[in-house]
Order: structure tokens, then C-alpha cells, then sequence
């Protein structure tokens, strides 16, 4: 049944993983270069922009977008498995391995870029990354509620 509570988490998950896409993940205004240039991540570049905005340099993040459609994709998956709740409990816990993984290299991107310029702070975490950790609290609540609903069902099969 499509109209469940875990649903509309699920749906929250995919809505999370489009905000991630197309949104900034990270930015750093204060580099050690002594520039006045920053950098700016999102989930498929990386730029390096001088103070009136231009790109001086970028570079392919590809992998970012494509945890974050993949991640997408799992939760609309499992959305329709509502049939099988083993199953999309399963795809739920892939799910947030995957999530973890976009964390993690996002993580690992900006302290690479940080390392390489010097840079005095760590920069700041825009929204396209919060939303992941949103994503992610959304994903581990549908995998609750349909913990909760195999349990009402094995115990009115009991009853039987």
C-alpha cells in the first residue's frame, strides 16, 4: 500500500537527494593562498572563482551526482516494494550505505581542496549537504516504520 507512513519518508529521501543535486554542497571564501578567490562544490563541479564571480578553474565532481541520483533512485525503488517489506528494508539499508558514502565524499573533496590551499577555515556547509543528513534521518525513519508494520503482520499471523 502505497499510502503508508513510510512512504511519504521515502518520498522526502528522493526530494533530499534532487535538493543535493542541484544544489551548492560546500563553499570556502577564505583561502591562504592571499587571493580573494574561493571555491564552491557542488554535485558536479568544483569551481574556483575570482571576486567578480568568473570561474578561473574547474573541475568534474561526477561521482557526487551520481551517489546522490543513485541514493534517489534506491528510495523510489523502494517505494513500490511495499509488497515485500524485507526486501525494501533491505534496499533501505543499502540505501543509507550509499548515503553514508556521499557523506563521506563530500567530506573527503573539501578537506582535499582545504589541504591543498592552505586554507585558514574549514569553509562552510551549504545546503545541498545538510539535506543529505536530513536524507538520511528520513531513510533510517521509513526502515522504522516498516520494521513496525512486518511485526503487526507476523503477529496477526500468529493469532491465525
Amino acid at each position: 500500500m502505497i499510502q503508508r507512513v513510510q512512504t511519504i519518508f521515502l518520498f522526502l529521501v528522493v526530494i533530499c537527494m534532487g535538493i543535493t543535486i542541484g544544489s551548492t554542497l560546500w563553499v570556502q571564501t577564505e583561502t591562504g593562498s592571499g587571493t580573494d578567490d574561493s571555491w564552491q562544490l557542488s554535485a558536479f563541479m568544483l569551481s574556483n572563482l575570482d571576486t567578480s564571480g568568473e570561474v578561473i578553474q574547474e573541475s568534474s565532481k561526477w561521482y557526487i551526482a551520481t551517489l546522490a541520483a543513485f541514493a534517489g533512485l534506491m528510495a523510489l525503488i523502494s517505494i513500490f516494494q511495499y509488497k515485500n517489506r524485507t526486501r525494501q528494508m533491505l534496499f533501505n539499508m543499502i540505501n543509507s550505505l550509499v548515503m553514508v558514502g556521499l557523506v563521506v565524499a563530500v567530506f573527503l573533496t573539501t578537506n582535499g581542496i582545504n589541504n591543498a590551499i592552505n586554507a585558514t577555515s574549514s569553509g562552510t556547509y551549504q545546503l545541498g549537504f545538510w539535506v543529505v543528513l536530513a536524507a538520511m534521518v528520513f531513510n533510517m525513519l521509513a526502515n522504522r516504520f516498516i520494521r513496525k508494520d512486518e511485526a503487526l503482520v507476523r503477529s496477526v499471523d500468529r493469532i491465525r
